[in-house]
C-alpha cells in the first residue's frame, strides 16, 4: 500500500501524526491514546499496515 494512502486512512480513522523521526513517523489514535510508528517508505507492506492498525486498535484497511 502506498504510504500516502495509508496515512489518509489513519486520518479517517481518527489518528493524528505526533512527530516525525528520521526514518519513521509516530501516529496516535486519539480515541484510546495508543501509538505506533509508520515507516517512511513509498510502499508499505500490507502485513506491516495490519500490524500498525492492530497496535493503534483500529480496523485494518484489508
Amino acid at each position: 500500500m502506498k504510504r500516502i494512502d495509508f496515512e489518509r486512512y489513519l486520518k479517517r480513522m481518527g489518528c493524528i501524526k505526533i512527530r516525525e523521526g528520521s526514518n519513521h513517523s509516530i501516529w496516535q489514535n486519539t480515541k484510546n491514546d495508543k501509538q505506533s510508528s509508520v515507516p517512511r517508505h513509498n510502499e508499505i507492506v500490507n502485513i506491516t499496515c495490519k500490524i500498525i492498525c492492530k497496535q493503534l486498535e483500529i480496523k485494518s484497511p484489508f
